[in-house]
């Protein structure tokens, strides 16, 4: 009997091959962009995960956000601008794109699909010719915990932050939210990963599969859906992301707990966060989303084009000096939008305060806080 992997590769193939005889290689000649076009099949291929990832996403997904909503909303404004992100990205497909086009690069150092030789994992360990659905799992952990260091890098570092700062902007994040990125970030990271992948020897469509899988998780895990299982929950959150989990990532920061959003940064599985400490598991009523800086809560007013602009304006103010490479929580209120980081807040706040003690209060004796005291 074939694999599953199998059967899904050549049905998968085929599906592809009927949308580009069909409809891209008709649409390409009609435009005559043939030769600028490049493989139609590349292009089917597009076409096809994102309408499986639409069709899921209004089809399920948004349905469930009036059925079961996490937070209620008076209206649903600020949710546009990330539902026009979503379309704009799924037309774009980095992650896949990324991937083919550091195929040619693989083949020069010989390794990657692209060659014909087994490579990658396959290389290493000959067992997993045989063993597919295991290569399939351990493709997948790596490709999950490869995103776990990423999207902890974006938050540690400030430049990166000035970028990613724009999808934790959202103070209504629902199942459209997940591509709301600025578009270099979503770049440099899909490099970052599509060579994680070629390094390990994936082939094209077990790439798109795992894609696939990774972005239906977090379309829904970024749901305003309220799901609580009892004991089955809880016990599923510890397996596999869903909403509460990675709404706790999204939280606004708390003032009286300002380390506790810094957490939760899986993409698909929790046991990155539980392995190295960073996840968070409470029962108490989830926080609001957004964050506290106003220079990146400015993002909630603007469009695609004017909000990409924007964070570019941050990417280049913290790229451009020393504070934008040290490691830490920042805000960017700084000349040029270069960024200040917390600790240095602090740290002037708690200098400021023993340079101008607060007063004793009128009709009190200089010495009744010392009397006071002891």
């Amino acid at each position: 009997m074939a694999s599953f992997f199998e059967f899904f590769s050549q049905h998968w193939q085929l599906a592809i091959d009927g949308v580009s005889t069909q409809a891209v290689v008709p649409v390409v000649q009609a435009l005559d962009i043939a030769q600028a076009a490049g493989d139609p099949r590349e292009i089917a291929e597009a076409v096809l995960i994102a309408a499986i990832q639409l069709l899921l996403i209004a089809g399920v997904m948004r349905p469930l956000e009036s059925l079961l909503p996490a937070e209620r909303w008076q209206d649903r404004r600020l949710t546009t601008v990330d539902r026009n992100f979503t379309l704009l990205m799924l037309l774009g497909l980095f992650p896949l794109f990324s991937f083919l086009v550091l195929m040619p690069f693989a083949q020069l150092l010989g390794a990657g699909p692209a060659t014909s030789e087994a490579s990658g994992l396959k290389a290493l360990v000959p067992w997993f010719e045989d063993h597919p659905y295991v290569l399939f799992a351990v493709y997948y952990l790596v490709y999950d915990c490869a995103y776990y260091w990423i999207h902890r890098a974006q938050h540690v570092l400030p430049w990166w932050w000035a970028m990613h700062s724009m999808h934790h902007s959202q103070r209504q994040m629902s199942c459209w939210t997940n591509d709301r990125s600025n578009y270099l970030d979503g770049m440099l990271q899909s490099i970052i990963l599509a060579c994680v992948a070629l390094a390990m020897g994936v082939e094209p469509a077990e790439f798109a599969l795992l894609t696939l899988l990774s972005e239906l998780v977090q379309n829904f895990s970024h749901a305003n859906v309220a799901l609580r299982l009892g004991w089955l929950g809880k016990v599923g959150e510890r397996l596999l992301i869903g909403p509460r989990f990675h709404r706790n990532h999204h939280m606004l920061r708390d003032a009286q707990r300002p380390e506790r959003h810094n957490c939760n940064f899986g993409q698909v599985l929790p046991w990155w966060d539980q392995l190295f400490g960073t996840a968070l598991y409470h029962d108490e009523t989830m926080r609001p989303t957004g964050v506290g800086d106003p220079v990146v809560d400015a993002d909630n007013g603007m469009g695609v084009i004017a909000m990409q602009w924007y964070t570019l304006q941050r990417f280049w103010g913290a790229v451009r000096c020393r504070a934008g490479w040290r490691l830490g929580d920042v805000s960017f209120s700084g000349p040029g939008y270069a960024p200040i980081h917390d600790q240095d807040l602090e740290a002037q706040a708690s200098s400021s305060f023993a340079s101008h003690p607060t007063p004793p209060p009128l009709g009190s004796s200089p010495d009744a806080g010392q009397k006071t005291a002891h």
